[in-house]
């Protein structure tokens, strides 16, 4: 996952000055069709007359009466939606039920991390290590009623969704083969209400419906260049979501075809598998850090999906969609050695890799595996921990006698801080020697410094021992080694 919040600053700074440069150079090029330079005006009547997408509303007796899965209730909703986040991919690959919650983290821990485990309730689950999971969470369904309420819409009509007829595109065949849906299951699955804050685009259409003069000078102040430190400290950093803003502008009383176009697309999570498909048959596994921040003003965030599956239990009967697909972490041949750095939650698709490995070794041989773990405190973050310290035992895939090894580093145990590329360091000679027998690298962890620092550690190795003492020859080996698809990285913020 990408930070964007101090990322939407920066764009619209940069973007504010660029278009008044863009303006200006055009008028300078072509006064005939820019005769009113940089300070361009659209009036009203086009900007709130145009959104791009219309709703039809149907009438109770016109509706087909279709007995509609789950699945099809999704694939109907998504595909509809603006968003088009799976156009080709709308329907499910399956369904999963939890069947398992437990805390991984322990008292005095600064985190909370779980431990998740689900059984499929509709198909066959279909994965690799390595892969990804995407869920599709649930909003809560009392701020989904505070939304339609807000908004002064009927949850129970019958909606399709598409594109406003142009000029150009003419009458939009489409809608007209399009199947209904219930205007409340489409804000549930498609739009993202309760989470996700919204643009500044946003703020400016909802100038323009704003019947309190306050509100409309307000949102107009916000929606200028001049206010967007302001409104990034009100909306990116205060992580105020759709619900909220409306709430703050009780006179703004904004279209259903607007909020459908403006409103942030509810977005499947991605998580890193944490199981084998050998090991744990018709199972996934996932290891999820549950997200939770105190903003700026003392107000409590916490993040949709994570705390959505806290939430969770196996005795409840909630069947969560979810799609599978390639990740950064390609799953390597049984034959191939294997140095697996993985920090903190980074260490969740490892935990499949090794579990994998150790059923293959039941019947093939298989090449030996190190791992580098680490965390803040050996007490208190330590995941995993007995399945870790298993296989370092007799037979175990990273006991000695298998040829490989399980490194920790807990960064806070000791007055000076240590981190997984010095334990990388201190075993150079081991992992020179996997590396001389072709192993792969892989990595997956917090996006900050940790892959490069990763990186360096493993450039010293390699100029040490290979390329004399040259640190360039030895970031072109590495680089040589990404290009083959032996050195993966799969990092996140």
């Amino acid at each position: 996952m990408i930070n964007t919040h101090q990322g939407m600053i920066r764009y619209e700074g940069t973007l504010d000055p660029w278009m008044l440069s863009l303006w200006s150079t055009l008028y300078q090029i072509n006064p005939k069709y820019f005769p009113k330079g940089p300070d361009v005006k659209i009036s009203q009547d086009d900007l709130i007359d145009q959104p791009k997408y219309r709703i039809l509303y149907l009438k109770q007796e016109k509706l087909e009466s279709t007995l509609l899965t789950d699945s099809d209730i999704i694939q109907r909703a998504r595909g509809m939606s603006p968003g088009k986040l799976y156009k080709d991919k709308s329907k499910p690959d399956c369904f999963l039920k939890m069947t398992r919650n437990e805390v991984l983290t322990k008292a005095g821990s600064t985190k909370d991390v779980r431990h998740f485990e689900f059984q499929s309730v509709s198909s066959t689950i279909e994965y690799e290590v390595g892969d990804v999971v995407e869920l599709l969470p649930s909003q809560n369904p009392s701020a989904i009623d505070a939304f339609i309420e807000r908004c002064d819409l009927d949850p129970e009509s019958f909606i399709i969704v598409g594109p406003r007829e142009t000029e150009n595109s003419g009458v939009n065949e489409e809608m007209n083969t399009q199947l209904p849906i219930k205007l409340k299951t489409f804000v549930e699955l498609t739009m993202d209400v309760t989470s996700a804050s919204p643009r500044r685009y946003f703020f400016e259409v909802m100038s323009f419906y704003a019947t309190a003069e306050h509100e409309k000078e307000r949102l107009q102040y916000f929606a200028s260049p001049e206010g967007r430190d302001d409104l990034y400290n009100y909306n990116q950093k205060e992580r105020r979501s759709i619900l909220e803003v409306l709430e703050d502008f009780p006179s703004v009383q904004i279209s259903f075809e607007w909020l459908v176009q403006l409103v942030p697309p509810l977005k499947p999570r991605a998580f890193s598998i944490s199981s084998s498909p050998l090991a744990h048959p018709d199972q996934v596994h996932l290891t999820v850090s549950i997200v939770s921040w105190i903003t700026p003003y003392k107000r409590t965030r916490k993040g949709l999906c994570s705390s959505w599956l806290a939430s969770l239990t196996p005795e409840q009967e909630v069947h969560i969609p979810v799609w599978f697909h390639k990740g950064s972490l390609p799953a390597p041949p049984q034959s191939r050695p294997l140095i697996l750095v993985g920090p903190g939650t980074g260490c969740a698709p490892f935990r499949g890799f090794i579990a994998e490995r150790f059923v293959q070794a039941q019947s093939i041989p298989v090449a030996p595996v190190m791992f580098f773990f680490g965390c803040r405190n050996k007490d208190t973050d330590f995941l995993y921990r007995d399945f870790w310290e298993y296989h370092t035992r007799e037979g175990g895939m990273l006991s000695e006698e298998m040829g490989g090894g399980f490194y920790t580093a807990f960064s806070r145990d000791q007055p000076k801080k240590v981190y997984v590329q010095h334990k990388i360091r201190e075993m150079s000679k081991k992992v020179w020697d996997l590396l001389r027998d072709g192993a792969a690298i892989y990595v997956a962890g917090s996006s900050t410094k940790m892959p490069a620092d990763v990186m360096s550690a493993l450039e010293e190795i390699v100029s040490e021992e290979e390329t004399g003492g040259s640190k360039e020859e030895a970031s072109r080996r590495l680089k040589a080694l990404e290009k083959a698809g032996m050195y993966n990285v799969e990092a996140w913020s």
